[in-house]
């Protein structure tokens, strides 16, 4: 039996749209993830980017569980000495909201070209506007990422 390789004009890409206001960010950014890797298609492959786009809107309305907020520390390291920056995960938050769901679906994507080809086709959206109404995005439903 051989091995399938979608063909590039097989990939047939859909837009999706996620309402984050509730949502925990752990559970819809594994989610999204899937969704940007291809894993929900028939045809997926390891090595080619089979996924869709993912909108996400009202990102400054996700939660975080367990106080993980206080907990959790985002690391930026400039690569000098003494340039290592860290703040928690709820003050990313509320300060850039965007840059803190992005972040973390980026850490769940493969690392490489393919990983940074497949986040180009993620657009946050802190607020519940969107630029992309052209591509007629299909709501996407994550009732596992409700907070309980």
């Amino acid at each position: 039996m051989r091995t399938f390789t979608p063909k590039t004009d097989e990939i047939e890409r859909q837009w999706h749209l996620v309402d984050a206001e509730g949502l925990v960010l752990g559970r819809m950014c594994t989610e999204v993830a899937r969704i940007l890797r291809g894993k929900h298609k028939p045809i997926f492959a390891t090595h080619m980017d089979t996924g869709d786009h993912v909108v996400i809107v009202n990102a400054s309305k996700v939660v975080l569980t367990r106080g993980k907020a206080e907990v959790e520390m985002v690391h930026d390291y400039s690569g000098y000495p003494g340039g290592l920056r860290s703040e928690t995960y709820g003050s990313l938050l509320r300060r850039k909201p965007e840059d803190a769901i992005r972040r973390t679906v980026r850490g769940m994507l493969p690392k490489g070209p393919l990983g940074r080809q497949m986040i180009k086709k993620l657009q946050v959206h802190a607020g519940p506007t969107h630029d992309h109404q052209a591509q007629k995005p299909t709501k996407l439903d994550l009732p596992g990422a409700r907070a309980r």
